[in-house]
């Protein structure tokens, strides 16, 4: 009994070998199938990038011309960066306000765009830090709204940020004595 025990373990763990090598097979397939789609998608894309020289040839003079005043840009955005997490660093940590994370609102990845050329992918990083910036900005002085003055206006505006529902309406001293304590503590997803 033991020798015929010993014969299925041994034919068990060669079905197990065996079971194992074609699951490498598998996976070495898979792999290799997804580099070719891959390559072939990076293959498709670099054929709409346009040339550098190509380029600027096509770009119409005064738009040339005004890329500089654009890029001036990059100053008050670095400012604003530069403030914005200054001051949340020494603010929010004494007023109980959780942070914001910088990471979550400044993205860079369409440098990785094939079809981009070098001019094309340094505009989209400008934007992605002027726009991330912004959004940045609007969401630590909307927290500080909420802790602050979490108050609606008398009249409508326009774009209010996404805690702004939560506010109190206006006039109404009641609501906002009696649940501003509780509208400090509640900073999770847009406030709620």
């Amino acid at each position: 009994m033991n020798k015929n025990i010993d014969e299925l373990l041994e034919r068990i763990h060669g079905l197990q070998d065996e079971l194992e090598e074609e699951y490498r097979k598998t996976r070495e397939e898979w792999a290799q199938k997804k580099q070719e789609l891959a390559d072939e998608l990076l293959r498709q894309q670099r054929r709409y990038k346009t040339g550098l020289f190509r380029f600027l040839l096509r770009s119409r003079f005064l738009v040339v011309l005004t890329a500089p005043v654009i890029y001036l840009g990059w100053l008050p955005f670095l400012l604003m960066d530069l403030f914005v997490s200054i001051y949340q660093a020494i603010c929010f940590p004494i007023y109980r306000i959780p942070k914001v994370r910088r990471s979550d609102y400044l993205v860079f990845d369409r440098q990785d765009l094939p079809y981009l050329n070098i001019i094309e992918k340094f505009n989209c990083f400008y934007c992605s830090y002027g726009n991330g910036v912004a959004a940045y900005t609007r969401e630590v002085a909307a927290r500080t709204e909420q802790y602050w003055c979490p108050i609606k206006h008398a009249r409508r505006i326009k774009a209010s940020h996404d805690r702004y529902p939560n506010f109190f309406d206006y006039g109404d001293a009641a609501a906002f004595q009696q649940g501003l304590n509780r509208l400090r503590k509640q900073y999770g997803d847009g406030g709620k």
